[in-house]
């Protein structure tokens, strides 16, 4: 079944008893059971399970091509699940270039529990085998990459992780189901923001974890779903789901107009550089049109005259809005080096635009009055 298909149909059945064919929501926290506390129905307690989450799941898992799905509240605490199914002692390889609260929650919080990170230039193939160690259980990739949108070869990097004993782990919010396939190119799970392109409205907060198999690493991280209770609200599951009904087409409308505006920006005398896996000039681009079937919806700028000239575009555009996220269906432009703080390893100079889904013209004329000449 085709990606449209499967967006409007996975993990959704017409009500038996009133024949709604858009599903309820279903907020009980719990569920009649059985006096030996069987629940033949399949949920007892809404932490552990919920009609409106499990239809969400089942979703996503069948979306990515997986075994299994468990959604959480945000994405940190789906990639704090993946970590916390580890053990003190094991090896994580990490991108250097990535979702800054990644790295921060392995320096923060996981490192000072037990856990070794290496960090590295995940699109160097050679700089990843050589951070491989005995102990290394997660190589974690992120591709295309945020705020620069490198791109990571999967296929290579998932083949040193096997050979290594590690799961490879891709975060695939940036490019989604419809546009990248990890499970495809060896990717054991993949993590998403649901918050993001998946939900693609702004209006809701999620994550989750796709496992390609069912094994007991997977079981670990439904377990830390369970007793953890990073759940997403009955509420929060029904959006996204909802969101997830046009995602197929909500996304090459986002690819064709970030190409566009890519475009034009690399031509622009007032910009520096423009990161887009779409452009020829992207230094993973051949590899982007390999393991990609487009380009994705977001992008970086760097304007020249650093930090003042890109604070100056972002007070002058009218139709961006300055806001942090990306994915939704209104245009955000923010400073992620302001956003990160002084740990950052953003250029002071880059501006990261998220392309929402208004028409290609009227945000290229306000880029263009924003940037002057």
């Amino acid at each position: 079944m085709r990606i449209e298909t499967l967006a409007v149909h996975a993990g959704l059945r017409v009500d038996p008893t009133t024949g709604a064919v858009a599903p309820a929501l279903h907020t009980a926290t719990t569920f009649e059971h059985e006096p030996d506390s069987t629940a033949p129905r399949g949920f007892l307690y809404s932490r552990t399970a919920n009609p409106n989450r499990s239809a969400l799941e089942e979703c996503l898992a069948a979306l990515e091509g997986g075994a299994e799905a468990a959604a959480f509240a945000s994405a940190s605490a789906a990639t704090a699940a993946v970590f916390q199914a580890l053990s003190p002692g094991d090896h994580v390889v990490a991108p250097l270039d990535a979702y800054f609260g990644t790295g921060k929650l392995l320096r923060d919080t996981f490192a000072p529990w037990g856990l070794a990170v290496d960090f590295v230039d995940m699109t160097d193939v050679g700089a990843v085998e050589a951070a491989l160690t005995t102990r290394t259980r997660v190589v974690w990739i992120e591709t295309p990459s945020n705020p620069l949108w490198r791109v990571t070869d999967i296929a290579a990097v998932a083949a040193l992780a096997r050979g290594a004993g590690a799961r490879c782990v891709c975060d695939n919010t940036a490019a989604t189901s419809v546009l990248q396939r990890p499970f495809a190119h060896g990717a054991d799970l993949v993590v998403y923001a649901t918050t993001k392109y998946l939900g693609g409205h702004g209006d809701v907060t999620g994550g989750a974890v796709i496992a390609r198999r069912s094994d007991p690493f997977f079981e670990r991280i439904r377990a830390i779903q369970g007793s953890g209770g990073a759940v997403p609200s009955p509420f929060d599951c029904w959006l996204v789901r909802r969101g997830i009904r046009t995602l197929p087409w909500r996304m090459r409308a986002h690819c064709d107009t970030a190409l566009r505006v890519a475009t034009f920006l690399a031509s622009h005398p007032r910009v520096e550089a423009v990161h887009y896996p779409g452009l020829g000039t992207h230094p993973q681009h051949e590899v982007a049109r390999r393991q990609m079937t487009g380009f994705g919806g977001m992008l970086s700028v760097q304007v020249r005259g650093g930090r003042d000239a890109a604070f100056e575009v972002e007070r002058k555009v009218r139709v961006f809005t300055c806001a942090t996220s990306f994915g939704g269906t209104e245009s955000l432009l923010e400073h992620r080096a302001s956003v990160e703080g002084a740990a950052t390893r953003s250029p002071e100079s880059l501006l990261r635009l998220s392309i929402g889904l208004e028409h290609p013209d009227d945000l290229i004329e306000d880029l263009d009055q924003a940037l002057g000449r």
